[in-house]
């Protein structure tokens, strides 16, 4: 595991210890969770990106018009 000096404002070394008092762990997990969560997202619109590369407009369309299938969470009794 790798160890890093971090420099933050007094004030946002403040909002973290509470946002980390808040959640029940470390300030050192908290920061470890954003960057998880920040370096997944940006994953995400890669793969997203290197998808939509092949992916058409009228592909999408004809998708879209196909019947949505029900829902087990939709009420199935009328009105």
């Amino acid at each position: 595991m790798s160890s890093l000096s971090l420099r933050l404002p007094d004030s946002m070394q403040r909002h973290l210890k509470r946002a980390a008092d808040a959640d029940g762990i470390s300030i050192n997990q908290f920061i470890s969770l954003a960057v998880a969560e920040k370096l997944s997202a940006l994953q995400t619109y890669d793969i997203i990106a290197e998808r939509a590369k092949g992916a058409s407009r009228e592909s999408f369309l004809q998708v879209m018009s196909k019947p949505r299938p029900r829902s087990v969470y939709e009420d199935s009794t009328p009105g």
